[in-house]
């Protein structure tokens, strides 16, 4: 899934990772930080576990970031939740005046030949919504002229894995 947003790239990566507007991003899930990195932004090596109503059902997901080189990419896994696996790569690249956000997800659902199934009949496009609905809520803060400086958390740069 790609996003253009007009705003630098810095800006992009960290509005990424911020906590707060992840929770902002999903109102429709309660969705809600309950351990780990609660607030601000995340960074290599740190957790954060999720609690929501995803499909109806109540649960909890902890992703680690596992992959950083700010501001060009950063990786959340699943440590702990209702997947067998779940990767998600944030991939930014400056374009002249824009950002080019790219979005890849992978998974692999519990339950075998069930999980394909649910995968194909609701499951993945629910998840596509659910990444576009927070991409275009990134677009929106970071062109906003509102959005304002960026918190200490936030500029401070973590170690690169790369």
């Amino acid at each position: 899934m790609i996003t253009e947003i007009r705003a630098p790239i810095e800006r992009c990566f960290d509005l990424a990772r911020s906590i707060d507007l992840h929770v902002q991003s999903t109102p429709g899930t309660e969705e809600r930080a309950i351990a780990g990195v609660t607030t601000g932004a995340i960074g290599m090596g740190e957790e954060v576990t999720w609690e929501a109503r995803h499909l109806g059902v109540r649960q909890q997901l902890t992703s680690r970031i596992t992959r950083f080189d700010r501001p060009h990419h950063f990786r959340d896994s699943q440590v702990r939740g209702a997947f067998q696996r779940f990767d998600h790569d944030h991939v930014f690249t400056a374009r002249a005046s824009i950002t080019v956000m790219t979005d890849v997800f992978e998974y692999l659902s519990p339950y075998g030949l069930l999980g394909r199934c649910a995968d194909r009949l609701f499951l993945e496009e629910y998840l596509r919504r659910f990444l576009t609905t927070r991409a275009e809520c990134i677009k929106r803060a970071a062109e906003s002229a509102t959005a304002g400086p960026r918190s200490a958390a936030a500029a401070d740069p973590a170690p690169s894995d790369t």
